[in-house]
């Protein structure tokens, strides 16, 4: 497991991402719960944003990618729209330590 950070740095209706070397994590908090994904879209192989922290469309509703407007549910990571509708983003396991976040990293998708 990796520390990625406080819960108080991804507040209620916000998306924060976070860097791992090569590897790139979003993490995403909506009606108190915790959910992340690796930041990696599975139409293109890249990350999802271009400008930090810039995840969630204008609604702040779903998880975007902003090469191709694909809208991802926030709690399953399920794409609803664009080229990879029906393709998932990979969800990551965390762990909710006291105030600490820690996540397990895996490799996306082939």
């Amino acid at each position: 497991m990796h520390y990625l950070c406080t819960q108080q740095e991804v507040p209620e209706g916000e998306a924060r991402g976070f860097e791992f070397g090569p590897k790139s994590v979003v993490a995403v908090r909506r009606d108190g719960q915790l959910y992340t994904y690796l930041n990696w879209c599975p139409h293109l192989g890249i990350e999802l944003n271009f400008m930090p922290d810039e995840f969630l469309d204008m609604d702040k509703q779903f998880l975007t990618c902003v090469n191709h407007g694909a809208l991802f549910e926030i709690e399953t990571g399920q794409c609803l729209s664009g080229p990879c509708e029906g393709q998932p983003l990979t969800a990551l396991r965390h762990e909710v330590r006291g105030e600490e976040v820690w996540v397990e990293l895996k490799d996306p998708p082939v």
